[in-house]
């Protein structure tokens, strides 16, 4: 492989991205046809249920399919699902050569549909751009592999790391643009998840505002059931959907009320909190694919402690608030010291009209799914 299949596999990957949000539980895939030198065709999956990347490429090109080489993000899937199989398509338009970024890891696709492609006398190759590929599918890849929901921890906070005042107050500390773009990552979510304090304190209502691709589910860990009928979540659950993840602590009287009102509520046993990975395990079956977790404290430092926060994106404006109090992004027993703390890998920074915003990945086992993958 050579700089020119580089750059027609960066170009795939573009394509990809444009599905997020809106093709989950699938994984985002972009597919580029190359013929002599030239693009002919491009495509990537736009919604679950939907074409795949391959097909919408092979529409797009024609009959200048013929001969090409196909640039696919993951590799083309071999079974019948809500589509035929890709692999049946590209065999029949005439493609000569296909370039993989990475095997699809599930169970009725790993390495078989490349199989077929070889098969059919098609040259195939695999592993181009493969970090890049798994990156942009890591929330596909962890919910295969674990059948957990990918975590973002998000936050934003002063220079000196407060997320409030000491009354619990927090409007605003990041920028109006840094606030947009967090309303555009909560329309790419199945589920957004804060604690009770940040709902008394706050009284937000996780919204997407313009709404995105997905409608979130609002996820609140309340193990009293405490959540105010008056609070914003509970009037408009008819709009937004609201869970409520609490405990049998939490009085039956309570429970009834908020269950009158339309919120859901699921109760996990005797503990004094909601069990992080439990919670997970039950999006998990409802094949969400990507959670959002915006705090408290407690909360994210529940789920970092729980091994379960796989990215962060968080927000530093430049702002020193100076308190000694304990609003501060994640809480918890913490490390026994710096050299185990939790470290970001892939880290990005930029500004967002005078705020810094960061954002990484956390290397998590199930990441070692990746070396089967190529």
């Amino acid at each position: 492989m050579n700089t020119d299949d580089l750059a027609w596999m960066n170009l795939a990957l573009a394509e990809a991205y444009r599905g997020r949000g809106a093709v989950e539980p699938n994984p985002l895939v972009g597919a580029v046809l190359v013929r002599e030198g030239k693009l002919v065709g491009k495509g990537h999956h736009a919604h679950f249920g939907g074409p795949h990347a391959e097909v919408m490429a092979l529409h797009d090109a024609g009959e200048a399919a013929r001969g090409a080489t196909l640039y696919v993000t993951l590799e083309p899937c071999c079974h019948h699902g809500k589509t035929p199989p890709c692999t049946d398509a590209i065999v029949s338009s005439g493609i000569k050569r296909v370039v993989a970024a990475i095997r699809d890891p599930f169970p009725r696709v790993h390495g078989s549909g490349l199989a077929i492609l070889r098969s059919a006398g098609i040259d195939v190759d695999l592993g181009l751009h493969s970090e890049a590929a798994a990156l942009i599918n890591a929330p596909y890849l962890k919910r295969i592999s674990t059948g957990l929901p990918f975590v973002t921890a998000k936050w934003a906070m002063t220079l000196d790391g407060k997320t409030a005042v000491a009354s619990g107050n927090s409007k605003w500390i990041s920028s109006p643009a840094s606030r947009g773009l967090v309303h555009q990552l909560r329309g790419q979510m199945d589920a957004i998840a804060v604690g009770i304090g940040t709902v008394l304190a706050d009284d937000p209502l996780l919204s997407a505002r313009p709404p995105g691709p997905r409608t979130a589910l609002r996820i609140v860990l309340d193990s009293k059931a405490v959540l105010p009928l008056s609070s914003q979540l509970v009037e408009t659950v008819g709009q937004i959907p609201v869970l409520v993840a609490t405990t049998a602590q939490a009085p039956p009287d309570r429970c009834e009320a908020l269950r009158h009102r339309g919120c859901e509520l699921i109760v996990f046993g005797q503990g004094r909190h909601v069990p992080v990975l439990d919670l997970l395990a039950e999006l998990g079956r409802r094949d969400m694919t990507n959670l959002l977790v915006e705090g408290g404290g407690k909360v994210l430092g529940a789920f970092l402690e729980a091994g379960q926060v796989d990215a962060v994106d968080a927000f530093i404006a430049p702002i020193l608030e100076g308190g000694d109090h304990p609003y501060t992004p994640a809480r918890g027993t913490g490390t026994a010291s710096m050299s185990v703390a939790a470290r970001l890998q892939g880290v990005s920074f930029s500004e967002v009209d005078g705020d810094l915003r960061v954002r990484g990945i956390l290397p998590q086992p199930w990441r070692s799914i990746l070396g089967e993958l190529t």
